[in-house]
């Protein structure tokens, strides 16, 4: 991979912005660039968890399937993310899968023991690392909760909302939503059914709170959807 390219990449990644330019050189020579066609998986379960992943264009999921083999997933990951870094905290073998969606990604990775390196010299990134691990253990006791406490409908209007407030672009009063998954990605998403997903979404087209094609969902007011 172009040196100019991993240094640009390295340069707009978040994580990335506290570290010293000879910390910037030392992780361009680490880094691996990899691409993976849609709907490839980049790991699977039971495989030695030993590297880490930074995602430059594309979306996974990241996911694990129940023992009567339904697909749940548990996070989708977006462009200028971290994913697969549980083996910084001990996973010895991946409990997860990640997998492409409907278009080709981009990754940069690097292996477990050199980003621990990096780690120990830079206390800065260790600390912004924790903030991830964080945010990831507040995401799954959020999810959590509202397996337990809210309904089904009111779980994928909730993904949406969240979705569109992330990732959407306004348009006048409404806020568009470009996306790569099917009924079914969601239904996983929301521990809900495809059939479910699909009766709520018609039920909020019929009553002009939202529009979705194939790809695209559009809200026509945030503050209505509920």
């Amino acid at each position: 991979m172009d040196t100019v390219a991993k240094t640009q990449f390295i340069n707009e990644f978040p994580l990335f912005q506290i570290l010293s330019d000879v910390e910037k050189d030392r992780l361009a020579d680490m880094l691996e660039f990899r691409v993976k066609n849609r709907y490839n998986f980049i790991y699977l379960p039971d495989e030695v968890s030993d590297t880490i992943f930074f995602l430059a264009k594309g979306t996974i999921k990241i996911g694990t399937h129940s023992t009567d083999g339904k697909e749940v997933i548990k996070s989708l990951i977006h462009p200028q993310a971290m994913f697969g870094e549980l083996g910084l905290i001990g996973e010895t073998h991946r409990q997860d899968f990640a997998q492409a969606l409907k278009e080709e990604v981009h990754i940069y990775c690097i292996k477990v023991t050199d980003f621990k390196r990096l780690m120990r010299q830079n206390f800065e990134l260790s600390d912004r690392v924790m903030t991830i691990f964080g945010g990831r253990l507040l995401r799954a006791e959020n999810k959590l909760e509202s397996l337990i406490f809210k309904d089904a409908r009111t779980r994928i209007i909730e993904f949406i909302k969240d979705s569109v407030e992330k990732r959407g672009r306004r348009i006048g009063y409404e806020m568009l939503l470009k996306h790569s998954l099917t009924h079914q990605d969601i239904a996983n998403i929301t521990c809900t059914s495809r059939q479910t997903v699909t009766l709520v979404l018609n039920e909020l087209r019929k009553s002009d709170l939202i529009y979705f094609n194939r790809g695209k969902i559009l809200v026509r007011d945030m503050a209505k959807l509920a």
